[in-house]
Parts: structure tokens; sequence; C-alpha cells
């Protein structure tokens, strides 16, 4: 059975479930960052996505699938978020997100819901923004409206993070490759097995992550999702090529080994290397090639006056 077999409901249980589990090592697994870094690499995101558009500051602001904070979290403090609303279907990515935001001193507001009916008035937003969630949700078409109505006249929508259909074909070499080798790098590594197999939550949970991402997108179809829904001057741009099948061999090997036993001179290595690609990518690549052929997909829009 794939993803595309599913009824919507069973896709928005199968996320429930798979992000529930995850939260507790989420921002380990991804290597998260609430810090100086991670603050330049979100607004690097936003100020790309607007495409030059000053970074607020955002009075209101509204997360879709926040997960455990990354992205929103990053422009509070970064003060290009004013107050926040953050939502996902997971109550535990909530959790997770509520404790990152009680240790940075930020108050929040967080709502588990589906993205498909927001419980929130009409135009109480002006910002609406997401990080790797638009290929999880079944309903693109009722989700854009539900951003569209949310928003104030004016206001942005940015999404970014989002897989390429034909990036996503280019990612899953180095995912395979890494899977083979995983047995022997491990043993290079002196690092034994994850806890039940995989690190993201145990064997059974990593078995449902085939079933979570429901999208892989063309510029085309993302950029048609947001102007069906009414938006205006709406941009897709690609991010990243380099930098991810770099990142995603990395990940692919860590994921099934103990965290507490990957040598920290690995971890130097994979953060540095992604971050050196990440300028190849940015400086040479994104301005030259089609946005189609890198992994990550960005869009953002406005809601007319």
């Amino acid at each position: 059975m794939t993803a595309a077999q599913l009824t919507d409901e069973e896709i928005r249980d199968v996320n429930t479930r798979y992000h529930d589990t995850a939260a507790a090592t989420y921002d380990a697994k991804w290597g998260i960052d609430y810090g100086a870094e991670g603050r330049r690499q979100v607004c690097g995101k936003l100020a790309k996505a607007l495409g030059g558009v000053a970074l607020g500051p955002y009075d209101r602001a509204l997360e879709i699938g926040a997960g455990t904070g990354y992205f929103s979290l990053n422009l509070m403090t970064a003060g290009t978020i004013g107050r926040l609303t953050a939502t996902d279907i997971a109550a535990g990515m909530l959790r997770a997100l509520e404790a990152n935001a009680e240790r940075l001193g930020l108050s929040v507001e967080t709502v588990a819901c589906d993205a498909e009916d927001l419980p929130f008035g009409d135009a109480e937003f002006d910002l609406v923004l997401g990080h790797a969630v638009l290929h999880h949700l079944p309903d693109l078409r009722a989700a854009f409206a539900e951003f569209r109505r949310v928003l104030r006249p004016g206001g942005s929508v940015v999404f970014a993070g989002e897989p390429s259909r034909y990036g996503d074909r280019l990612a899953s070499v180095p995912k395979r490759a890494a899977a083979a080798v995983a047995p022997l790098w491990r043993a290079v590594m002196r690092a034994g097995p994850a806890q039940n197999g995989h690190a993201d939550g145990g064997a059974d949970n990593h078995e449902l992550e085939g079933f979570v991402d429901v999208h892989a997108f063309t510029p085309e179809r993302l950029a048609g999702a947001a102007r069906a829904a009414g938006f205006a001057d709406v941009r897709v741009r690609g991010e990243e090529l380099l930098a991810n099948w770099f990142g995603w061999a990395n990940r692919a090997l860590e994921a099934t080994a103990d965290p507490n036993e990957v040598p920290w001179a690995w971890k130097v290595y994979a953060f540095r290397g992604y971050l050196a690609l990440q300028e190849v990518d940015r400086r040479l690549l994104e301005p030259r090639l089609p946005p189609a052929i890198f992994y990550n997909l960005m869009l953002a829009g406005r809601r007319p006056a």
C-alpha cells in the first residue's frame, strides 16, 4: 500500500501518529538549532521566499504544521514575528514546541488542529507560514482556501522546505546508498544501532514514514494551488541541491545509529559540510538553474487588499 491509496482521514491519522511519536527526538534527528545559526538559516529562507521584501515585523503570525517550532520560534527571537499562534495536527509536536518556547523565554499560543479546517476567524493574521508541511496535507485546495480566509487583506503567505517532484527522485539516490552501507558505517563509527532499529521513534514508527508524505510538487502545481485560492504575486523558488544530497545521505546513516554513540567529529563534519554546500547552492546554482531541479521549493504570495 502507498500513501496514494489512503483516504484523506487515513493520511491525517498516520501523520498524527507518526509525528506524535517522533516529537521527542525530532530536534536531535534534524539538527534543529535555536541559536544564532538557526536564526540565520530561517531568516535567510524567509527573505529568499519573499524576494527581497522587508522581513516584517509581523504583529500576528500563524504557523501551519509548526512541529517543534524551528521556523516560527527562530523568527520570534529574531524580532520578525510579534505574536505567534502555532498549529499542528500532532499534539506531541506542540508539547515539544511549548517546551522549546519556555526555554527561550517566549510566549506562544498552540492549537492542535487540521490545516484544512482552521478554528480561527476571518482576517486574523498578518502572516501565514509553514516549513515542510504542505506535502503532508491531503486536500491542498481546502488548505489554501483556509490560509487566505484567516489572512488580513495585504497579508503574506510563505511556505518553505517543500519537496520538488524531480528533486525528491534525486534525493532517493543518496538515501538508498546510505541505507546499504549503514551497518559498515556504524562499525567504522563504533556506534550501536538505534533503539528499536531507528531513531525517529523506533522501527514501527519508521514504517509509517512512507505514508506521511502525500505530495512532491512541480513549481507550477505549487504556484497553481496558491493562485486558485485567490493569492496574488505568487512566487516559487528552488533551494538546495548539493546540500540536500549531502544532508540526506548523512541523515539516513545517523538515523540507524544510537545518537549518543555517533562521534562528535562526525557531527561537526556533517554540519560544516552541509553549510559549505548550502553556500555553493545559494551563490552558484540557485540563481542559474530552474526551481524544479532543486530538492526544496519555497512559495510566497499575498492576499489582495
